[in-house]
Formats: C-alpha cells, structure tokens, sequence
C-alpha cells in the first residue's frame, strides 16, 4: 500500500486580523488514503472534489455520521442499517427496511471503491450525480430514514452536545446544514477501499491460482465461453466493473425502467449500473432487484435465463440462445474465481467499522 494525499487550497492556514489582534483559524489535517498497489498502477488518482478534500476531521465525522441512528427520523437507523460492514457495505435482505417499515423495490448496493468510480453517477440508476448528491437522500426518503425533510436533522444536529464542535473542526462552520452533513458521509464513503483479495495477490506474483479457479478465470474473459469481462473488468481494472449502464438481460419487459427513468429515453429501459465483482462472497442476495439469493442463480442465469427485449445490451451476443450455456464444470470454476474477488480483511478492517 502507497498512500496519497488530498491537499487542498481550502484548507490553507487563514490569518485575519484585526487591528493588532490575529486569529488562528482551525486547519483540519489532510486525510492519507491508503491505495492499493494495483491501483496505482492501473488507475488513474482517486476523484476527490476540489470543494471537499479529505481531512481526518471530515473522514472522521463522516464516519460517526454514518453509524448515528440520529439522521433518522425517530433515531432507530442509520446508513449503516441498510449498509453493513460485515456485508461489504450492503444489505442481506433483498430489500431494506425503512423506519416505517417499508421497503422500496431495489437491494442496497455495497459501498467501496467509489473514489474511482469515475462517471461520478450513483444508486443503480445513476440518477444522483456526486456522493454528495447521493448522500443528501436517504435521510428523508419515505423508505429510508424517513424524515419529512432535512429541517428536523439539521435541528437535532444543531442541538446535539457534540456535533457543533466536530463540523466547526472539519469545516469551520458555525451551523450545520445538510450540505455539510453530506460532505462529511462522503469523504468517509471516498474512503472505503478494498484490495486484498486472493486474485489481487495473485496478480502481485503473492499467491498461485487453484487450476479450478484459473480455469474459472479463463471463463471469465473469453468469449467463447463466460464473456464476463467487458461489464465487469479485467486485471487491467481492479475496479472489476466498467460502472456503466447495461441491459443484462434479466427480464423481457420491465416493471423498473432503471436508467430510463432518469433520462426519458425509451432506449435506456431496463438498464442499470453494472456491480463491482469484488467481495461477491458477502454481498448476496445479487442484481438491481436482490431477486438472486446465490451465486450459483447469477451464473445460471448469464448461462442459460437471459430474456431479449428492445433494449437488450449488444454485449450479451447469445441471448438468442438463453445465454452462455455453460457446462457444470465451467460454471463451478467460474464461481471458485468470482470467489477470489473477496476481500475478508476489508470486512472487518477497524477504520471501517463503528
């Protein structure tokens, strides 16, 4: 691991002074992120915007701010509910539960790498641009946190013994509005990597494949057989996603029109954003929907369950066939290869957890 460093104009050291009196604005500290190695070499710098820098205040805010049941609308859920560490930042149920006991009609998306998802679009139809767009809106989502708006959030946030002090450190604030309350979740979001699994020590000449899992591999990219890579990435991307909007091939017409919905574009129906491969072990039930409990379901369904529709993705080349059409084998060592995409000392890394 090298570690890079946001710096930032910002947060320069301030000097004003008043006749002969000077005050010393409080400087927050610049945040190191610690980037995989793979990374560096295989991407391009991590997007941080130039309005929020990473700082240790910030990251650190944001992090309390994201396990704090306070943003919620009677203080029983946080981020966190619907994005478990312990799941890659996901949610085992195929919906989450929302403060009022509802539940929307899409599975939480794990949460890591999005420093580096660099169409800076987010849920799964891409509809909020920034995290910091993203951020602002579970907390007064129905299904969500539930509040009717942010007035009450800002209030209790105002009010609290502790908060004042921790955003007047991290951003020289004097109150605290939702903007700066979705800053902070974000550089604590920008902060969640993962890049230690198997297949990452692998491609550091660390460890050797299981012939399974290399011929698993080799399903993956060829096209003949998985043709996997052009969604999901190659070890040429670590991201292991193209974080791009595709029509997969799961339904034949649609009830969610995903990115449609977003652009009003007939052609866009049906698509949404393509997951990262990482940290699949942790991160069922699987697809836009969670309508996928296993592993096993997701390659049956790229091998013999794809549905054609107007908008189907040219990438899926053999729908007109159901799919792939693996044989057994194939299908078991593409899973023991999906599986070395795990990362079990991101789960369980302590500057993640609360």
């Amino acid at each position: 691991m090298k570690k890079w460093v946001a710096y930032s104009l910002l947060f320069l050291t301030v000097l004003s002074c008043s006749n002969s009196d000077e005050t010393n604005t409080y400087v927050p500290i610049p945040f190191q992120l610690e980037i995989p190695t793979l990374f560096e070499e295989k991407l391009i710098d991590p997007i941080i915007p130039f309005n929020n820098p990473l700082t240790i205040e910030g990251v650190s805010l944001g992090k309390r701010l994201f396990f704090d049941n306070i943003l919620s609308k009677d203080n029983t859920k946080a981020c966190a509910s619907c994005h478990l560490p312990e799941n890659a930042f996901s949610d085992p149920n195929q919906f989450s539960v929302g403060v009022t006991n509802t539940t929307g009609n899409r599975n939480s998306m794990p949460l890591f790498n999005l420093a580096w998802n660099f169409e800076d679009k987010y849920f799964w139809d891409g509809h909020a641009l920034g995290l910091e767009a993203q951020a602002l809106e579970p907390v007064i989502d129905a299904n969500e946190l539930g509040n009717s708006s942010w007035t009450s959030v800002e209030e209790k946030l105002n009010s609290h013994p502790e908060y004042p002090l921790l955003f007047q450190q991290a951003f020289d604030a004097s109150n605290i509005t939702k903007e700066l309350v979705a800053k902070a979740i974000a550089q604590f979001e920008r902060t969640i990597i993962s890049g230690n699994s198997k297949f990452d020590d692998f491609l550091n000449g660390q460890t050797t494949l299981t012939p399974q899992e290399q011929n698993g591999f080799d399903v993956f990219m060829e096209e003949t057989r998985g043709d996997c890579f052009h969604c999901h990435g190659n070890p040429n991307n670590p991201l292991w996603t193209d974080n791009q909007f595709h029509n997969n091939g799961l339904d034949a017409t649609f009830t969610d029109l995903g990115l449609g919905e977003v652009t009003g574009n007939p052609n866009d129906n049906g698509k949404f954003r393509s997951p990262s491969l990482r940290n699949l072990e942790f991160t069922a039930p699987y697809m836009h929907d969670g309508r996928f409990a296993t592993l096993d379901q997701v390659i049956e369904q790229y091998s013999t369950g794809l549905q054609p529709s107007s908008t189907i993705d040219p990438l899926m080349k053999k729908v007109d066939q159901g799919g792939v059409t693996l044989s057994a084998q194939d299908k078991a060592d593409l899973k023991a290869f999906l599986l070395t995409l795990s990362d079990p000392s991101f789960i369980n890394n302590p500057a993640f957890i609360q």
